[in-house]
């Protein structure tokens, strides 16, 4: 059986909020028999002005960030050529979107050689909504309440769609993270329109959907895409593949069950024999 995730491998070496070592969590990997596994590290900030709340609070600089950004790169080239054989790994970056990264990240993208960028959203408005519950209130309520809080997220996410053309798209939907009554909020037409919209970009640059397991590790009752949107992405063919997000040993291969049954009961292009596949993957050469 074929094993793909292609939004994981955040370490407590290259992550200040995960935990274990790349290598502890590539091995992890392999012992769980994945076929491919994606490491996906966040990109580092473009200047001290977007550093997350922690990373202020442990003294870290843009700059700091970005010379472990380096290390990171290099340590995850040595971890795939020591599974050369055994276990295919790519080397990728999972991005921010906010005012004026779309060019850093194009950078980050030429000057590290990546295999692929997860294009993910967590800020609305230059604001990070998804750091913590409060955070979220506070840019809801700037935003003028839910619904325009989702309308401006999935706006935001076209706007990157458009940008970066990203490989893989990072939990979807990930804007309904603290929104107890998400499929009431999801259901709006202004928002139905948005998510046919990016959905429709992904279709047409053959972008992946990365099926989140992170959401229910969180005590969500669906992944990150819910079943709703899911059913529209399989309607316009878009591949989707398991990622499990994760942050250190424990969490690799969290709910991949599940996950896989969800996708097989939705007919999702990319699912096949009861496995999940991202099939443009395998035809690329190794490195």
């Amino acid at each position: 059986m074929r094993r793909i995730s292609l939004h994981g491998g955040h370490s407590g070496q290259f992550c200040d909020h995960a935990r274990d070592t790349l290598a502890e969590i590539v091995a992890a990997y392999h012992a769980a028999r994945f076929e491919c596994v994606g490491l996906t590290e966040h990109m580092p900030p473009l200047s001290d002005e977007w550093l997350y709340p922690d990373e202020v609070e442990l003294g870290r600089t843009a700059v700091w960030m970005q010379e472990r950004f380096a290390r990171y790169v290099a340590e995850a080239r040595r971890l795939e050529r020591e599974y050369a054989g055994r276990m295919r790994i790519l080397v990728g970056m999972e991005s921010e979107w906010y005012p004026g990264c779309g060019e850093w990240v194009a950078e980050l993208r030429e000057r590290f050689a990546l295999d692929y960028v997860v294009g993910s959203v967590h800020h609305v408005g230059g604001d990070c909504f998804d750091f913590s519950q409060e955070a979220y209130a506070r840019v809801a309520l700037e935003s003028g309440g839910l619904v325009p809080l989702y309308a401006a997220y999935f706006d935001t996410q076209y706007g990157m769609l458009q940008s970066l053309r990203p490989e893989v798209v990072g939990h979807f939907d990930l804007v309904r993270l603290h929104d107890a009554n998400y499929a009431d909020t999801l259901a709006f037409h202004e928002i139905q329109r948005r998510i046919a919209r990016n959905l429709k970009c992904m279709q047409n640059s053959g972008a992946i959907l990365d099926i989140n397991a992170r959401a229910l590790f969180k005590g969500q009752p669906e992944p990150f895409v819910c079943g709703s949107i899911l059913s529209v992405a399989s309607a316009l063919g878009i591949g989707c593949v398991y990622g499990d997000d994760a942050h250190g040993v424990g969490d690799v291969g969290f709910a991949y069950r599940r996950i896989e049954d969800m996708l097989v009961r939705a007919d999702v292009k990319g699912v096949r024999c009861g496995t999940i596949l991202a099939a443009r993957v395998f035809s690329r050469p190794s490195t």
